[in-house]
Parts: C-alpha cells; sequence; structure tokens
C-alpha cells in the first residue's frame, strides 16, 4: 500500500519532512511567511488584518525580554520561535489540541527539536525558560483576548490569568499586512543570531 504524502514543499525549495524533520530542511525564511499567514484566535480578531502568529511570536519576545531582562539571548531567541512550528502544521485553539490528543504534541515537539538544531540552540529548552516564556505567551493571550478577541478581562483572566499592569501598559497589539511582519521577524532573527 502507498504511504501518503508526509511531506511539505516550502517557498525556499527545502522539502521537510512532517514525520521526520531534520535541521537542514528548515529556514528562517519559510517560518517567518508561514508564521505570518497564519492567523491567530482562528482569524475571529478585530481589525482589517488577521493577527498572525508571527506577529503574536514577536510580543511574546518583547514580554519575556521585560520579565527575564538578565536572560541569555539564546532564550530570547528561542521566546521568538516558541510557535516555529505552526509554520507547516497551523495554529490550532487549544479545544481543537485537546480532542485531536497526543499525537499532535510529539509532532510539535519534532519539528520543535529540528527547529532549535537549525539555529543553535539546544533541542529541549530547560524546563525553567519554558515556563518563563509560557508565562510570557499568557501574558500575550490575555492582551490579544481582550484587546482585539472580544474577551471580558474576567474572562481572559480566568482563561490565562492576569498580567501585571506595569508589565502590558506599553505593550501593543499590532494588526498589519503579512509582508511587514514577515519583515520584522526575520529582522529580529538576524538582530538575535547575530547577537548569539
Amino acid at each position: 500500500m502507498k504511504q501518503p504524502r508526509a511531506w511539505q514543499r516550502m517557498l525556499s525549495g527545502r522539502r521537510l519532512d512532517l514525520l521526520d524533520p531534520t535541521p537542514v530542511d528548515i529556514e528562517i525564511e519559510d517560518i517567518a511567511h508561514g508564521l505570518a499567514f497564519v492567523a491567530r484566535w482562528n482569524g475571529q480578531t478585530q481589525g482589517d488584518y488577521a493577527y498572525s502568529v508571527a506577529e503574536h511570536s514577536l510580543l511574546v519576545e518583547e514580554i519575556f525580554g521585560r520579565q527575564v531582562p538578565g536572560a541569555p539571548v539564546k532564550w530570547r531567541l528561542a521566546a521568538l520561535l516558541h510557535d516555529a512550528p505552526e509554520y507547516v502544521i497551523g495554529d490550532m485553539i487549544s479545544p481543537v489540541k485537546a480532542a485531536v490528543g497526543p499525537g499532535y504534541g510529539a509532532l510539535d515537539d519534532r519539528l520543535m527539536a529540528a527547529i532549535h538544531l537549525r539555529f543553535g540552540l539546544p533541542s529541549e529548552v530547560p524546563k525553567t525558560v519554558k515556563r518563563q516564556i509560557k508565562r510570557a505567551d499568557k501574558v500575550s493571550a490575555w492582551l490579544e483576548a481582550t484587546r482585539i478577541a472580544g474577551f471580558s478581562e474576567a474572562e481572559a483572566t480566568r482563561f490565562f490569568g492576569r498580567p501585571e499592569t506595569a508589565l502590558i501598559e506599553s505593550c501593543r497589539i499590532r494588526l498589519r499586512p503579512p509582508l511587514q511582519v514577515r519583515a520584522d521577524y526575520t529582522g529580529r532573527h538576524a538582530a538575535l543570531m547575530a547577537a548569539l
């Protein structure tokens, strides 16, 4: 019996095997392009443009830097890349991830390990750093939920926790064209790589 295709052709020309991804098949331009076109909240946000995973990732990295000001550059890079596998598997909302089951998590973990290795990070981020990035991710989710996704502050706080006012007061949710977000994502990645 013929096996179903489990690879995706990237715009860079790379052929990424989703079941056995290798670092050599990963390019930041592919990641940035894909994430700039993947909508958070299944596109259920206000504004003229979808709020992309690339934009979210830029915000998470910024918040992570505020929460952990002395963090090494490599962990800021990990924060920027925290949702990078979604460039090929999309952004599934939490209820869908729960319904799909553990297979989704395993696929995400394999892709993340290959992405980390490609950019000089350990395949697995230490648990303390992972928790710090997750905390920044939840702050971003709270901001997105209350500012563009129609959640009340009480509802968002129930799901994501209430962030410190000082941490979020100057954070901006930006809705921009995908190509602009793509350029900012690749630019931030380049800056972090140069600082490693």
